[in-house]
């Protein structure tokens, strides 16, 4: 059995199959073309001018969770081509991807620009959750929020290990339309409501 490569940025798991479907040679290119170990500036810039991500998780199990975080372009900050942070809000107060972060401090996150320039920029690294105070510690003139009814009490810090693009093949070309954010509002209706009707459904924890 050829040896697995080592050195390489990914799992044991991928370079398995990368070696036993043949694919050594496309993914050491892709390693080695479009993947870095931060964000250079171009992807600092990008990610500055997104309003939404896709946020991945797993608990100390490895037990996975995606969730949605949005929020006025910018709301997700680069501190350095290391860091990032953003803000985590009371939300449904499940608090899922930060019970997972707290119990295997890791995240994967995904932008994606489905409006200009269909592109996407995928983030994964270490993970760690933050008080508001721990944070002007590690950021002395972070600005006041500008989302009304909003205040983050907890914060996200992304240590990056891995930066690399999203193929614009098959993103979806949408386009914006005019729309009142009502930000922290508690309104059920507001919210979604009961949209999937499961409300009145048996599950087994109640």
């Amino acid at each position: 059995m050829t040896e697995l490569r080592t050195g390489l940025p990914g799992s044991a798991g991928e370079h398995m199959l990368q070696r036993d479907l043949g694919f050594d040679a496309r993914a050491a290119r892709f390693y080695r073309e479009q993947m870095l170990d931060r964000l250079n500036e171009r992807m600092a810039e990008f990610v500055g001018r997104q309003e939404m991500m896709f946020v991945a998780t797993a608990d100390a199990r490895g037990e996975c969770d995606c969730s949605f975080r949005a929020g006025p372009p910018g709301f997700v900050h680069v501190l350095d081509e290391r860091t990032l942070v953003y803000p985590e809000y009371r939300g449904n107060g499940v608090m899922g991807s930060l019970g997972n972060i707290s119990g295997n401090g890791h995240a994967g996150l995904i932008f994606v620009d489905f409006l200009t320039h269909l592109i996407g920029l995928h983030v994964n690294g270490t993970a760690e959750v933050l008080a508001d105070a721990d944070l002007l510690k590690l950021w002395p003139d972070r600005p006041e929020a500008d989302i009304p009814g909003r205040r983050a009490r907890l914060w996200v810090r992304v240590g990056v290990e891995e930066a690399y693009i999203h193929c614009a093949k098959h993103i979806p070309w949408l386009m914006k339309m005019p729309r009142h954010r009502r930000w922290g509002a508690e309104d059920t209706r507001a919210k979604g409501g009961d949209f999937f009707d499961v409300k009145g459904e048996e599950r087994p924890w109640t």
